[in-house]
């Protein structure tokens, strides 16, 4: 797996670099973000906010723009606010400085194991209604137009599609589609399903209140 890693303070993308280098992946390192989007694709992006060129969000967005790749964002900023729009600019996963290199480690093998099963375990193409999903490419379409997606919004759907009209609780879709040692806010949760009704029919995902969600086709009489 070749990871990306775009951090500007060589105090801390020097170890880093070197470390995820004896945990065998390959690494590409971007000091900014210039650099960081002219850098050949990667399988992760590991992305620090405090770049000296390019605000982060910026980055992380022009990177989601050009494909499904995991990114995972750095930030020094506790701040839960700051943590949701990452997630809806299209972040996968965050990490608060400072943090430690094992956690880290885990946290980049938990999103790549979760972006190549997400497909690898699917049915090749889920029809629900107007919505198609192409699991061999992750190429989502509703009405016959493409809805790009991040990574996270596809795997929820996907997750919600592999079993059209069933109840998923919350529970589950936080072990399932997240990591069920997470413990992050579940508004990450209700953010990805808030973007995903944006883009797709708001009836498309349904809420079962104090339970869960389900995903149904609009044009199909209720039960």
């Amino acid at each position: 797996m070749r990871l990306l890693v775009v951090e500007d303070d060589p105090a801390i993308s020097s170890p880093l670099v070197e470390g995820l280098v004896r945990e065998g992946f390959d690494v590409d390192l971007a000091p900014n973000g210039k650099v960081a989007l002219d850098a050949p694709p990667a399988d992760l992006v590991l992305l620090d906010l405090g770049l000296p060129d390019l605000e982060g969000r910026v980055v992380c967005q022009a990177l989601r723009a050009r494909g499904p790749v995991p990114i995972i964002v750095v930030t020094a900023r506790d701040d839960e606010l700051d943590r949701v729009m990452l997630l809806e600019l299209g972040a996968d996963d965050y990490m608060v400085k400072p943090f430690g290199f094992r956690e880290l480690v885990a946290r980049v093998r938990a999103v790549l194991r979760r972006s190549s099963a997400a497909g690898a375990q699917a049915p090749v193409v889920s029809v629900v209604g107007a919505l198609t999903i192409d699991h061999r490419t992750r190429v989502v379409t509703f009405r016959g137009q493409l809805v790009p997606l991040t990574p996270k919004e596809y795997d929820v759907l996907a997750y919600l599609a592999a079993d059209p009209g069933a109840v998923r609780t919350r529970s589950q879709l936080m072990r399932d589609v997240w990591d069920e040692h997470w413990w992050g806010s579940t508004k990450t949760l209700d953010v990805h399903i808030a973007s995903l009704r944006k883009k797709l029919d708001a009836d498309v995902i349904e809420t079962v209140r104090a339970v869960g969600y389900r995903l149904v086709d609009p044009s199909s009489p209720a039960p």
